[in-house]
């Protein structure tokens, strides 16, 4: 019954799936929904049917009769219905809405050329704008790493009488981690210190963002043995987040 349920409401989100991405057309999901009423249906029979049998199981108990003269034939049944209706859900994601499937398994890799492309990563806080970052400047401070200023652009922003959403950049470093960096890449100095955004959208959303290691190693040329020093801000995020 649960899992009716969840097709059910599947439609929902594949039609509103479909509205936010403009190269997939919006189809027709009503075939979940009934695939989800049926579920629902056949987890109701079987309630009803189970409760029959124990009952018939009880009094055979007391009689002293057999237990395994009956077939199971509830259970092969109940199993019959749900692949048939797994196979018709199967085909309906598949045939009927292709490009969702094709987002679903390249999902990954477009978020990985994303990252290649324009080197942020970004994280969902579960804190405020304030919080995360008094969270922030807590754990640097523990760490005895250098918070050099916080960047207040909508405090700014409120000063020249424009509105913008809570935004402050974090800027922080250690010399004794980032001066072997630019010392082995001088182009290095153009991303560090190293940076933390805190950043709230339209919805009130917190959102952590910073340039990935990786890319700061690609884009110039930093020896893999003085990553380290640039893979403590994914710790940071990550503690910042929770």
């Amino acid at each position: 019954m649960g899992l009716g349920f969840v097709l059910a409401r599947f439609g929902i989100f594949l039609q509103e799936f479909n509205q936010t991405q403009v190269s997939i057309p919006v189809k027709s999901t009503g075939a979940s929904l009934w695939i989800g009423v049926a579920l629902i249906l056949l987890g109701a029979s079987v309630c009803a049917l189970a409760a029959k049998r124990h009952v018939r199981l009880l009094k055979k108990l007391e009689s002293g009769d057999s237990l395994f003269l009956d077939r199971p034939r509830m259970a092969l049944g109940v199993a019959a219905v749900l692949i048939l209706l797994g196979l018709v859900m199967a085909g309906y994601l598949i045939f009927l809405n292709p490009n969702g499937m094709d987002f679903v398994l390249n999902k990954g890799r477009r978020e990985m050329a994303t990252v290649q492309e324009s080197g942020i990563l970004r994280v969902a806080g579960h804190q405020s704008v304030p919080e995360t970052v008094a969270r922030l400047k807590g754990m640097l401070d523990a760490k005895g790493v250098k918070l050099f200023t916080i960047v207040d652009h909508s405090g700014e922003a409120e000063n020249a009488g424009l509105k913008m959403p809570n935004t402050k950049l974090l800027i922080f470093g250690n010399p004794k981690a980032g001066t072997p960096i630019m010392l082995a890449s001088p182009s290095a100095a153009l991303d560090l210190p190293l940076k933390i955004l805190v950043t709230e959208d339209s919805e009130g959303m917190t959102w952590i963002s910073y340039n990935a290691p990786v890319y700061l190693k690609n884009r110039h040329e930093i020896p893999g043995e003085l990553m380290p020093n640039l893979a403590v801000i994914e710790g940071l995020v990550a503690k910042a987040a929770e």
